[in-house]
């Protein structure tokens, strides 16, 4: 009976695939429309290039907490020594997380409700299609609402980069007065419609010829910019100091629970694990695209420019005397204090807040594509509808978050009780609910050599328990990420 059953779903998963590929030369299943009704079937964007897909990836893994945690929790947590349970993390993750997501998404055509939408029917559960959609909107709304608190954080970006432009940072006497003023209720509204309005002009252009092309230049530019900063700080009296710090190893620190705890959380936040931004990129992926070297490719080069920020904020705050903070008042109060005190540096201000507003929007744009994509898909909108709808949430809910404190908290919750739920959920679509040797069988897309027995064991059993593990230890910890 077992064979029989694995049999059958084996056929609808062979008939999913052909369904897919019919879709994407133009074609929709089922008699021209769409689920056999008729409707037409609109063309679905993908990647232009294999390169754009993976700076896509990197642009949405990179962001602030590859500024403002990241040197933190290194200079905390044992200094180099956190590297190594940070460093195995990554890889741990990013070897079946990161693939399974990407492999997901291509796999099923679509985002998060669709894709755990076809699980479900695969694996011939009664009205699988319509449950499988509804647990899909954890991770699309816990997406849109990370999306709506980081938003807040952008504009109050944007505001520094135009502060650090007309001379106005620099003229600050009291540095957390500015922020203060900045992040509070309705303080920062103008900064903030900017930002969501660049973000979302870029979005409405699409995923190929907007998302693509603008992270094909943010990205390199973002990586270039930080170098010149870090340049900048090594020739600074007192860097040597900070370098010590942050590059000598603190071997007692592994001792410590806590360290493989945050060196888990970082790694797993950083990658970007939620089970709906880098599934929907995947969903946007040719067949013939390796998406173990693009896992491996977005790996690497977050954890570069977690580095290269590290290299940059404890060096100068070691330089100037100050405090190594967490979070946003390292980057808009912390740092910008050490830019007032820095030689020419308003300049290098205004290079440390471009990038930053880069590595702010190329993520962004990832957070707010699974609300898109779902409006699309799901419920057959255009895209200008779809980007206009989430747009005008965004600040519906995003004003009255404008205060540091309700961010705060705002993200905290989502982040805590959202995010790894998301991830959890996607890695049980996948690697269980659909048949089994279906993931690996799709992560070998595009692949000359085959993935080994490891896959299945490290996706099934080892990934899983440990998204189950960042749920448990996010909430006795009250956030790891």
């Amino acid at each position: 009976m077992t064979n029989k059953n694995d049999n059958i779903i084996a056929e609808e998963a062979r008939a999913m695939e052909a369904g897919e590929e019919t879709a994407a030369s133009g074609a929709a299943p089922g008699g021209g429309g769409q689920g056999g009704r008729g409707r037409a079937k609109r063309p679905r964007d993908t990647w232009a290039t294999h390169t754009g897909f993976i700076l896509a990836c990197v642009g949405s893994a990179v962001g602030m907490a590859n500024i403002w945690l990241f040197p933190y929790r290194v200079a905390q947590l044992g200094g180099a020594a956190f590297l190594i349970p940070y460093l195995i993390f990554v890889a741990l993750l990013g070897f079946t997380g990161v693939i399974g997501e990407m492999s997901f998404g291509r796999a099923m055509g679509t985002g998060p409700m669709g894709a755990f939408g076809k699980a479900m029917e695969m694996r011939g559960v009664k009205g699988g299609g319509r449950i499988g959609k509804i647990i899909g909107l954890i991770p699309t709304l816990g997406s849109l609402a990370i999306a709506i608190g980081y938003a807040v954080v952008l504009g109050w970006a944007c505001h520094y980069l135009v502060a650090s432009l007309d001379g106005e940072l620099m003229a600050q006497s009291d540095m957390g007065a500015f922020f203060g003023g900045i992040a509070s209720d309705f303080g920062n509204v103008g900064f903030h419609l900017l930002g969501l309005a660049i973000t979302f002009g870029i979005m409405i252009l699409g995923v190929s010829r907007g998302i693509e092309k603008v992270n094909k230049v943010l990205m390199p530019t973002f990586f270039v910019l930080f170098v010149i900063i870090a340049i900048r700080v090594a020739t600074l009296p007192g860097a040597g100091e900070g370098y010590l710090y942050l590059l000598v190893p603190r071997w007692e620190a592994l001792l410590n629970p806590t360290t493989w705890v945050y060196a888990l959380g970082q790694a797993f936040f950083s990658l970007s694990l939620a089970g709906c931004g880098t599934l929907v990129y995947g969903s946007y992926l040719k067949k013939d695209v390796d998406v173990v070297d693009a896992a491996k490719n977005v790996a690497i080069f977050d954890t570069i420019a977690g580095l290269v920020a590290a290299c940059v904020v404890v060096p100068a705050v070691f330089a100037f005397g100050l405090d190594v903070s967490s979070g946003p008042p390292l980057l808009f109060i912390t740092l910008a204090q050490v830019f007032q005190e820095m030689p020419f540096g308003g300049i290098f201000a205004v290079i440390l807040f471009v990038a930053v507003v880069f590595a702010a929007i190329t993520s962004l744009m990832n957070l707010f594509e699974a609300p898109v994509e779902a409006l699309q898909e799901q419920a057959g909108l255009s895209r200008v509808a779809s980007v206009g709808i989430v747009a005008v949430l965004a600040v519906a809910v995003g004003l009255f978050l404008e205060n540091g404190s309700s961010v705060s908290d705002w993200m905290d919750v989502i982040s805590i009780y959202v995010i790894p739920v998301g991830a959890f959920l996607a890695a049980i679509m996948f690697f269980w609910v659909c048949p089994r040797g279906f993931a690996k069988k799709q992560a070998e897309l595009g692949r000359t050599k085959p993935l080994g027995k490891w896959f299945d064991i490290f996706t099934r059993y080892v990934f899983v328990g440990i998204t189950a593990l960042v749920i448990i230890l996010g909430i006795f910890y009250g956030g790891i990420g």
